[in-house]
């Protein structure tokens, strides 16, 4: 038996070794240092923390997990933007279905909706108004879609409109 240390200087006195079908270790392609775990003190020092839910953009809907919900309007205003915008945010004030109250921005310009109006609430916040986390649904219910409205009209409710008729 030849000891290991001749092993290493004269690899010729080794036998060749017969191969054998074992399965082959993936080779990690993104890192080749294994990842280390915490040492006590990290642990001690609270390296184990859980991560803190995110909180959903629009409550009032992820928490009966819809998608739209319907409500009645209770007020119709406007509101400021926030610092470096200027101008007049048209918002309703809104009692959802589930009887939550929220305030909701109205897209588009110009408005049909007065008080007691049933409208679509969906969500998405309005950046630049503070406290505004939905939207309403232009063309749905009480509230009319855009008129004259040319581009994007899917977003605002509004129908495609009629060519007119050269001979007629």
């Amino acid at each position: 038996m030849v000891s290991p240390i001749l092993r290493c200087l004269w690899p010729s006195l080794v036998r060749p070794a017969i191969p054998t079908a074992l399965p082959k270790i993936p080779i990690r392609p993104f890192s080749t240092t294994p990842s280390p775990n915490a040492t006590l003190n990290q642990v001690l020092r609270g390296c184990r923390k859980p991560q803190r839910a995110r909180h959903a953009v629009s409550p009032a809907l992820s928490d009966t997990k819809c998608p739209q919900q319907k409500g009645v309007c209770l007020k119709v205003g406007i509101t400021r933007p926030k610092k470096p915008n200027s101008g007049e945010r048209k918002t309703a004030r809104v009692r959802l279905s589930s009887g939550r109250m929220i305030t909701a921005y109205i897209p588009g310009e110009g408005h049909n909706i007065q008080q007691h109006s049933v409208v679509l609430v969906r969500g998405g916040r309005s950046q630049d108004c503070p406290g505004v986390r939905y939207h309403l649904v232009r063309g749905a219910l009480d509230l009319a879609g855009v008129s004259n409205r040319m581009s994007s009209r899917s977003k605002y409710g509004t129908k495609k409109p009629k060519k007119a008729s050269v001979g007629a």
